[in-house]
């Protein structure tokens, strides 16, 4: 289960745009790519999103350290999982940290 807190993991967010038609098979993709990277020790969580107009899928992927996040790129990487990102639209992957939340319980 995701864990949006500060100081909670180090965030993979990758948002890929793709043509009509191409959010399906690229979620299926990702979903497959997850099942791969829950191995790694230290990953905690894939969410994928999709955008309501069909052109967006958006990768939150979590893990406990940036030694984790490392690890998975790496084994997806080597199972040339990355580059088959390519075949569904154009990535743009980052790492992140969490540094603000506020929620309703905070008001």
């Amino acid at each position: 289960m995701p864990i949006i807190r500060v100081g909670s993991a180090v965030t993979q967010i990758n948002v890929f745009t793709v043509e009509a038609g191409r959010q399906r098979p690229l979620i299926d993709y990702l979903a497959r790519a997850a099942q791969v990277a829950s191995e790694v020790p230290g990953w905690m969580s894939a969410s994928l999103h999709r955008s309501l107009d069909g052109t967006r899928v958006v990768n939150y992927a979590q893990s406990e350290d940036l030694d984790a996040a490392q690890r998975v790129i790496q084994l997806l990487k080597s199972q040339g999982m990355l580059e088959g990102n390519k075949a569904f639209g154009q990535a743009n992957p980052g790492l992140y940290e969490v540094s603000y939340t506020l929620d309703r319980n905070d008001r």
